[in-house]
């Protein structure tokens, strides 16, 4: 049997909302409420809706919960069955009611929320219609004021490693490189790497990129383009025989936001990040590390530090 409930329901009411919020609880970043504060929201849906009970010959079953959000549009607050009265068409039956009193008071809409992590629930109303029409999103409020914070803008400045020795063909590059840079530094660094560094290539990440790409195929050489940009992050590029085989962005996602796999792709790659440089993988995966925020790595300048001399590069 379905009814309407009434004040004097409470107590029965009580012990089936305790046992919903307990098989169905808030998540983590919501404050349950607690039973004085949906005792009121029951009686004023009594007032000005409708609260239905189901009851067999031992009591009480389950219980659902309508109410007036607009004009042409209930909102079904709650519905609960017992685990005893379940697959028997007592949640069907009392949202049946919900629906028939709401037709009746002139609505055109049923609506109600479903936590996402719910895929039975959700199952189950999708097969009675429902549709999803708006998403709820929550956040931890240090995450996100980690995010809002105000990005450092910093120096930008690059330097570029040729792993060879021959730095009469290096300079020959550089003086044949359009356009011409402006004051273009070489000098040997460690481990057999010479060390280019030029104000240009400092401002210009794309540029320095087509540089590193243009040396690497003229003088079929591992090329690593390593900058820090805007003193926030840390980039580096690694060429073989003119291409690009790794990147690496300490912030993927600090110009804006990116899909999945593409935010993973600027992760370095160890294994090859070891076998063209030298360095040991598990260094690259301790030192190389991405971050949401700046603030979640060393800062940039040392940051940088750290990765060009893990790649055996003189910062």
């Amino acid at each position: 049997m379905i009814r309407l409930a009434t004040e004097a329901d409470e107590q029965a009411l009580h012990e089936l909302w305790q046992e919903f919020v307990t098989e169905v609880p808030e998540p983590g970043s919501f404050e349950p409420d607690s039973w004085d504060e949906d005792w009121a929201s029951l009686r004023e849906n009594m007032r000005d809706a409708a609260v239905f009970l189901a009851e067999d010959d031992d009591g009480v079953l389950g219980f659902a919960e309508v109410s007036a959000a607009e004009a042409r549009r209930w909102h079904l607050e709650t519905v609960h069955v017992r685990p005893r009265a379940r697959r028997r068409g007592v949640a069907k039956a009392l949202v049946r009611e919900c629906a028939r009193v709401a037709r009746e008071r002139g609505a055109q809409f049923m609506s109600l929320e479903v936590l996402t992590d719910n895929s039975v629930g959700r199952a189950v109303w999708e097969r009675l219609g429902f549709e999803p029409v708006e998403l709820l999103l929550a956040a931890p409020l240090d995450v996100l004021e980690r995010r809002l914070a105000v990005a450092p803008v910093g120096e930008s400045r690059a330097t570029t490693h040729v792993q060879t020795d021959d730095r009469v063909s290096v300079e020959r590059a550089l003086a044949q490189f359009v356009p011409r840079l402006e004051s273009a530094e070489v000098r040997a660094g460690a481990n057999g790497w010479l060390r280019i560094a030029d104000t240009q290539l400092d401002h210009d990440r794309e540029l320095q990129a087509r540089f590193a790409g243009e040396l690497s195929e003229r003088l079929g050489a591992v090329v690593v383009a390593l900058a820090v940009e805007r003193g926030a992050v840390v980039r580096f590029r690694l060429y073989e025989r003119g291409r690009m085989v790794d990147e690496y962005l300490s912030v993927p996602t600090y110009y804006g936001e990116l899909a999945k796999g593409d935010e993973l792709a600027l992760a370095a790659n160890p294994t090859l990040v070891a076998r063209l440089t030298g360095a040991d993988r598990d260094e690259v995966r301790r030192v190389a590390r991405t971050a949401s925020t700046p603030a979640d790595l060393p800062p940039a300048t040392e940051l940088y530090e750290r990765i060009a001399r893990m790649l055996g590069l003189e910062p």
